[in-house]
């Protein structure tokens, strides 16, 4: 991967569990003379789309307990106010089948993010039946890979709707609609809102308990997504689970002149460090040093940081030597990035003396350098570590097992082919547009649905939504004090995708299944 301009960093920056690949275009779409995407050959010809299904039993032995299930892999035809059909989105939907009444189980309907990513990194890591064996913190082999059960697969609280949006998996536009159409903030919200209500109808889902699970930007999309089902379809969600959130995405941004992003990054600095052994005195507890962390970025990191350019040398050397404390750089480093060191620049500095690049998605994976002399990483190897498992291991599961898409290619991620995410957003910030946020959609969420629980899922290690910028915006949201006890957080010892790490994966579903069982009672 080249590196990134500033534009494509802020990308990067809330990739889904995985800095996306972009494929070429797919079969069923060229570009026209003026750049634009044409439309697929089913389109000219007049075709009406069809929706496709699949569906096999199977069972899986969760902690003792054999659960028979139905693995449902399906489109779902969209259409729009007229009625024309826009999009067919695909979702692998897994259900319980031994029960008489499945009409009040608890429903759950989960996503990645990118924007523009497929949901294959949560399906086959983390909740799903089936569970890519991948090692932890290392590069996983290439082919062939294992499929195991997943002990640790929600089925036993909860039926699971696994959905990709339109441009990835095997989900498109259709008739007159292009796959474009749906890549924006509010767009992409509609669409699967108009998903989530055909899926609940057609199967009387309407008096389950739901559920939505988003992880990066999925979190961004939780929050939006609930505010419009509740606002514009009644549809009142009993929880949301946020994995590796972010809800404003200027608090993850280095913008010039804007020193947030610095703060609430160095606890997760730290923790990277702590982890590599590369501090000098390195404490024994992790836990208390980054509470340490925490007060000094709130306290006086902040505070020097605020003085911008008027900070005195003597009082910028003082600070920079406490920040070499916690962050294993060196005075000197700190002194010329003038106490401000950006994602990419730490990636490639912390183990720069080793020859080894940082991860960023998982800051515990690490791998070699190429151009040793650079300022910044030319990629993250946590991606390049566990991207090809999943990736075949999912393609081989969707066939052979689910028995569907034997002819289709499965979008990972969306080709944008130029196209960029639309990030405007219906909401009122005032009269001058600041960075994506929908931190007023969680908060007008909570307070229209006081029963609404929010599950907010951390990795210490996690260098791309970092834990303290997690805890800032749960701290901003201004929601009433009696609505706060609905928030809770939770942390693990791994990074974005925390159940790539097999300890943290059995906590995250022990945590997630004891949400949804107290979320689901009256």
């Amino acid at each position: 991967m080249k590196k990134r301009s500033q534009l494509g960093i802020l990308a990067a920056l809330f990739a889904c569990a995985f800095a996306l690949m972009w494929p070429g275009p797919s079969r069923a779409q060229e570009k026209d003379e003026k750049g634009g995407e044409k439309k697929a050959e089913q389109a000219d010809t007049g075709e009406k789309p069809k929706e496709e299904i699949s569906v096999t039993d199977h069972t899986i032995k969760i902690s003792g307990q054999t659960i028979p299930y139905k693995a449902t892999a399906q489109t779902i035809l969209l259409k729009d106010d007229k009625g024309a059909p826009i999009a067919l989105v695909y979702s692998t939907a897994y259900t319980r089948s031994d029960l008489k009444d499945p009409s009040t189980r608890p429903l759950s309907f989960l996503y990645n993010g990118g924007p523009g990513s497929s949901s294959v990194w949560l399906h086959m890591g983390s909740f799903g039946p089936r569970r890519v064996a991948t090692v932890n913190a290392g590069i996983t082999p290439p082919a062939p890979y294992k499929l195991l059960d997943n002990p640790d697969c929600l089925l036993d609280r909860s039926d699971l709707v696994f959905i990709d949006p339109v441009g990835t998996g095997f989900s498109t536009s259709v008739g007159k609609a292009q796959n474009k159409d749906f890549w924006g903030v509010d767009s992409d919200v509609k669409s699967l809102a108009q998903f989530i209500k055909i899926y609940i109808t057609r199967n009387n889902r309407w008096n389950s308990p739901k559920f939505l699970i988003g992880e990066s930007y999925g979190t961004f999309r939780n929050a939006a997504l609930t505010n419009y089902l509740q606002n514009n379809d009644n549809i009142y969600l009993n929880g949301i689970v946020m994995v590796s959130s972010v809800l404003d995405l200027g608090t993850i941004s280095f913008y010039p002149g804007q020193d947030l992003a610095y703060i609430l990054y160095l606890p997760s600095y730290a923790a990277t460090a702590w982890y590599h052994k590369v501090l000098k005195d390195r404490p024994d507890s992790l836990s208390a040093f980054l509470d340490e962390a925490r007060k000094f970025a709130k306290g006086e990191y902040a505070t020097a940081l605020m003085k911008g350019d008027t900070i005195s040398a003597e009082e910028k050397s003082a600070v920079a030597k406490k920040v070499a404390r916690f962050t294993g750089l060196s005075e000197d480093y700190l002194v010329k990035a003038n106490l401000r060191v950006r994602l990419f620049q730490f990636m490639q500095e912390l183990q720069r003396d080793r020859g080894l690049t940082t991860g960023r998605l998982d800051a515990r994976f690490a791998g070699p350098t190429y151009n040793l002399i650079g300022e910044a990483a030319d990629y993250d190897p946590q991606e390049t570590a566990i991207s090809g498992a999943f990736v075949g291991a999912f393609n081989s599961y969707l066939r052979e097992e689910l028995k569907f898409g034997q002819d289709k290619t499965y979008q990972v991620a969306a080709n944008f082919q130029g196209n960029r995410w639309d990030w405007k957003h219906d909401s009122d910030y005032g009269y001058f547009p600041g960075s994506p946020s929908v931190v007023l959609d969680l908060a007008a969420a909570m307070v229209s649905n006081p029963k609404l629980r929010v599950e907010v899922e951390n990795g210490y290690y996690d260098l791309a939504t970092p834990f303290m910028e997690t805890e800032y915006s749960m701290e901003h949201l201004g929601v009433p004090e009696a609505l706060r006890k609905n928030l809770k957080l939770q942390y693990y010892e791994a990074g974005h995708m925390m159940y790539v790490r097999d300890e943290d994966l059995a906590k995250l579903k022990a945590n997630v299944a004891a949400f949804i069982d107290s979320a689901s009672k009256p």
